[in-house]
């Protein structure tokens, strides 16, 4: 009985386990089915875009009334180096004295002439100035007369004495006048000639207080002078901080202006590439904003690398171009290679979505296949995947872009 009651509870426990072990298989199981459904769900099993050349299904096709061929094209690789349109030369417009500002006449944009007046100054203390500077060379100028005739004077006594001195000497020497006379005429000829000397440094004192007066008087007219700022070249006002009533300063800057025309994209290289890039170069710059490429020259580089980007300074002279304002975003093209590719027609492109089709004839007859595209090559397109070359294409009734320029 005790047999019994071993083997029966043996049983009982096998059906436990064997129980529990289903129930982990079956946990087990929920488990992955859950994991493939969430993967399935994020697209793990798919790839999400359609193999580029697979044959679309569809029915036959009629015959496009124009076609063209593809064909391979040799084009360079470019490598595109961001940068920004800045102005080629810019004034910055300071004041060179001390006043409150009365007037501004321009704002940031408007477009100034040579000479044209842009800011005025109180002049009223640079005006006092002027006016006692002048005040002050009159007086110099009257000491300077003074001390003209007084030099006259001494000059006319200077030769009279002379004039006794030589007659005397003459008669000493004929034994007719004494010694002491000659004395007495000799002491006045050395007087007369300490006071010409005399009036001759007075003179010379005077002259110099009216130069150093008429120098005060001309600073005092440039000072004032620059109580008027005009402008100093043909441009156009980019930035305007100066308002009314402000207190300007040497040092303050006020107002800056670009010269027109003049704009250079400065552009950043990475050190790489910039063995490609060198003064006087002609290369491709593209202007995002105003969608169009032109042709700069590279102006200067930058002999020094940018030690946290590797990255070279490099600017590149731009042509006028309307439109084309300081800031804008632009890119310099390098090239580094030549590579062969396939282009078709811009026209040949169809585009549903972000499906993108050519029509191709395929065993005589038309079916589309799916492509994927690049770059526009002027009335051309890139064909990146979908075709090798030497395909006869279908072309639209209307032009249909695609890709980047």
């Amino acid at each position: 009985m005790v047999f019994s009651f071993l083997c029966f509870k043996r049983l009982n426990i096998g059906a436990v386990e064997i129980l529990m072990s289903k129930k982990c298989v079956l946990v087990a199981g929920l488990g992955v089915a859950v994991t493939l459904l969430v993967l399935w769900i994020a697209g793990v099993f798919s790839s999400g875009v359609i193999q580029p050349g697979r044959i679309v299904p569809t029915r036959p096709l009629e015959e496009p009334a124009l076609t063209a061929k593809a064909e391979l094209a040799v084009v360079p690789v470019l490598y595109e180096a961001v940068g920004t349109v800045r102005p080629k030369t810019e004034t910055n417009i300071e004041a060179q004295v001390t006043g409150k500002v009365l007037s501004v006449f321009v704002r940031a944009g408007d477009k100034v002439k040579r000479d044209d007046k842009l800011i005025v100054l109180d002049s009223r203390g640079l005006q006092t100035r002027l006016e006692s500077a002048e005040q002050g060379l009159k007086s110099a100028e009257a000491s300077q007369r003074q001390a003209s005739e007084v030099i006259n004077a001494a000059k006319a006594a200077a030769d009279t004495a002379t004039s006794t001195w030589k007659r005397l000497k003459t008669l000493f020497d004929s034994k007719v006048a004494t010694r002491d006379e000659l004395d007495r005429v000799e002491g006045q000829y050395l007087q007369a000639k300490a006071r010409l000397a005399q009036a001759d440094d007075g003179f010379s004192a005077a002259s110099a207080q009216v130069k150093q007066a008429a120098k005060a008087v001309e600073e005092a007219r440039i000072n004032l002078g620059y109580t008027t700022i005009a402008a100093n070249t043909d441009g156009e006002v980019s930035k305007r901080m100066v308002e009314p009533g402000d207190i300007a300063f040497p040092g303050k800057s006020l107002m800056l202006i670009q010269t027109s025309g003049s704009l250079r994209l400065e552009a950043l290289v990475r050190e790489g590439v910039i063995g490609k890039v060198r003064p006087g170069v002609k290369l491709p710059v593209e202007i995002q904003a105003l969608e169009e490429r032109t042709v700069g020259v590279v102006e200067e580089v930058v002999p020094s690398a940018d030690p946290s980007t590797r990255t070279f300074l490099v600017k590149i002279g731009l042509d006028p171009m309307p439109g084309l304002y300081p800031g804008m975003f632009g890119r310099l093209l390098v090239p580094l290679r030549e590579k062969e590719i396939v282009v078709v027609p811009k026209r040949a492109v169809s585009r549903v979505g972000q499906l993108e089709t050519v029509l191709i004839k395929s065993a005589g007859k038309w079916e589309p296949v799916f492509v994927r595209t690049g770059n526009v090559h002027d009335d051309k397109i890139e064909i990146l995947s979908g075709l090798r070359g030497n395909e006869t294409l279908g072309l639209n009734s209307l032009e249909v872009g695609g890709g980047a320029k």
